[in-house]
């Protein structure tokens, strides 16, 4: 089923840029917020900052804190005051109970040996359901036997059969929890956004989240999915592979090497500029057709395909 993009014409451009608190900035986040902010303040819209503080466990204290001073350093100024999902369960709440009440969604207690054999969920618990729901998580039923189809800014057209490469898919966890793909969903339609830059490694969880809005009966954003920057051993740049974190007295060295790695080209001088000036550079030049086809750019240069494009 291909999906419709929203209408702009008449609504103002709304992007975003979600850091989750697991650690401070880094240049692989620096990249997104960089080319979420350009492609916003390019088309004279709004840019909101989200943080996606949704798992306790893996948050870092202070992360959300430092990464917001980041932001500033590097004059990535938002607009509206910044959303914590932490304080948003009420109205994730009442998005799960719009799905029980339409009966598309029911309880699911398989554990994770049984899930690795499956290469899509077989619908195990709709048929066979859980006795005890004390510890059960949450799916949501995909019945569109069509695949969804949609227009990367990027990457060109995705496409992914939900039924046969996911199967109905998981929206609050065992943990009672809210899955990503809820709260995120909720929060844009919430927040009235019309366009979503970010990283490739977020590619796979799109036509979950369309596929959501859909079942909401809520515009879908248009999408761009960016190149992840990696490290020598190909390792997404994270706290996990100890990236390490933005120095913020070098601002703006970091803006100059992020318009580098966006294909923007900028002059050599404009290292020296301060953050406003190389961002109201950066308005002018950004082009989204300059962005890398790659999967992926190495810290160092160069970059990999993303499986659609190689041969």
């Amino acid at each position: 089923m291909p999906v419709v993009p929203p209408d702009t014409s008449a609504n103002q451009y709304v992007g975003r840029f979600a850091p989750s608190p697991t650690g401070e900035l880094h240049q692989g986040s620096l990249l997104t917020a960089v080319a979420s902010y350009l492609d916003a303040r390019q088309a004279q819209g709004r840019w909101l900052v989200r943080m996606e503080d949704l798992d306790p466990p893996r948050e870092q204290v202070g992360a959300a804190d430092a990464i917001l001073r980041s932001l500033e350093a590097h004059g990535l100024h938002w607009d509206q005051s910044v959303i914590y999902q932490s304080q948003r369960q009420a109205a994730y709440r009442e998005r799960l109970l719009s799905l029980q009440q339409q009966q598309l969604c029911y309880p699911c207690n398989c554990n994770r040996q049984r899930l690795k054999t499956l290469s899509a969920y077989d619908g195990h618990c709709l048929l066979q359901p859980p006795v005890d729901g004390s510890a059960n998580a949450v799916r949501v039923r995909v019945k569109n036997s069509e695949a969804i189809t949609f227009e990367d800014l990027f990457q060109g057209q995705q496409s992914q059969h939900l039924a046969n490469e996911v199967g109905d898919f998981v929206i609050r966890r065992k943990d009672q929890l809210f899955a990503y793909q809820l709260a995120v969903v909720a929060d844009d339609i919430d927040q009235g956004i019309t366009h979503v830059i970010r990283g490739i490694d977020l590619m796979d969880s799109t036509a979950r989240q369309i596929y959501l809005f859909q079942l909401w009966q809520a515009p879908v954003p248009i999408y761009g999915h960016l190149p992840v920057i990696v490290n020598d051993q190909g390792q997404k740049l994270s706290k996990q592979t100890f990236a390490p974190p933005l120095r913020d007295s070098e601002n703006s060295q970091n803006l100059w090497r992020t318009f580098v790695r966006l294909g923007l080209n900028p002059p050599h001088d404009l290292k020296a500029a301060d953050c406003e000036t190389q961002l109201r550079w950066g308005t002018e030049h950004w082009h989204r057709t300059r962005v890398p086809r790659t999967e992926s750019i190495n810290e160092g240069g160069g970059g990999r395909l993303p499986p659609w494009q190689q041969q």
